[in-house]
């Protein structure tokens, strides 16, 4: 049975005549004659049973079909530009571009850490970032729409995405808090976090679920202020003393500089784990793997 494919060279010329809006400047910008873009846009026609085009006084109006059919040319022809620019990898005269998803869960301090490295090659890189939740992030890297996932939690069996996770390390967590709610709070450290204000992530974020298991095992019970999606948003309640809250201690300085706050005190009982989640099992592209060697030999110290 002979398949219906669709004539890409048609399509081609079908898109061209509805960005620029008439036959005759869809010719000039193609060097084609006027007829044989007419001819070949009325094949592509005929061979989908539907028309595109409403010809009439004022130019070319596009069909209902014909709207669809220009929205999957428009980004056929720019997923094909963007392949040719990726084919073209690091020799090329632009630069390499790397299109990273960073899980919403991460903290921002964490994510700038790992990126870090991509605009210090000797290369020229562009850096595409993307923040959203893992699962919808997991859904493009698997159709390819990013090249790199940033987690703090690997892709599991059960995932329908075919992914590998890299470990990129881990670390434990410092308890932060103004001046005032440190000096309170620091003496006695960690049994003093029983009845402090505690501002903590949401639940259902993995860090959430091993501070609760750490408050439980030590019979820690302080008071709950408020709960985030938001890692900033929680960090700045922080900042103006609305409650203690933890950080990761590798960016223990930074966590302290950028929202004026000072450690209260410390534990490797509550670990902060980062993964780079990407279709391959060995890392290949030059920029992701220089961010996952940096973080698995400075950041993480492995």
């Amino acid at each position: 049975m002979a398949l219906n494919w669709l004539n890409y060279q048609h399509f081609y010329y079908f898109w061209t005549a509805a960005k620029e809006g008439s036959i005759g400047k869809a010719s000039k910008a193609l060097h084609l004659s006027q007829p044989a873009v007419s001819a070949q846009i009325k094949s592509l026609e005929a061979s989908l049973g539907e028309l595109l085009f409403r010809r009439g006084k004022d130019g070319l109006r596009l069909t209902d079909a014909g709207r669809m059919a220009f929205e999957y040319a428009d980004e056929i022809f720019r997923l094909g530009k963007e392949f040719r620019e990726n084919l073209k990898g690091i020799d090329s005269a632009g630069p390499t571009r790397l299109r990273v998803g960073i899980s919403d869960a991460l903290p921002k301090l964490i994510s700038h850490r790992l990126l870090a490295p991509a605009l210090e090659m000797d290369t020229p890189v562009q850096l595409i970032c993307e923040e959203n939740k893992t699962e919808a992030l997991l859904a493009e890297l698997s159709i390819h729409q990013l090249d790199l996932v940033l987690a703090d939690t690997p892709i599991v069996g059960a995932a329908r995405v075919n992914a590998f996770n890299h470990f990129l390390g881990s670390c434990g967590v410092t308890f932060f808090g103004t001046r005032n709610l440190a000096r309170r709070y620091r003496k006695g450290f960690p049994a003093s976090i029983s009845g402090a204000p505690l501002l903590v992530p949401a639940e259902g974020v993995l860090l959430r679920r091993s501070i609760d298991r750490w408050l439980t095992s030590n019979g820690f019970v302080p008071r709950i202020r408020a709960e985030f999606h938001d890692s900033a948003l929680l960090k700045v309640f922080g900042r103006d003393g609305a409650g203690i809250f933890v950080g990761p201690t590798i960016i223990e300085n930074e966590i302290c500089r950028e929202f004026h706050v000072e450690a209260i005190g410390r534990t490797d009982q509550i670990l902060e784990a980062f993964y780079a989640i990407t279709v391959e099992r060995r890392v290949r592209n030059p920029v992701a793997l220089a961010i996952t060697r940096t973080a698995r030999e400075t950041l993480f110290g492995r």
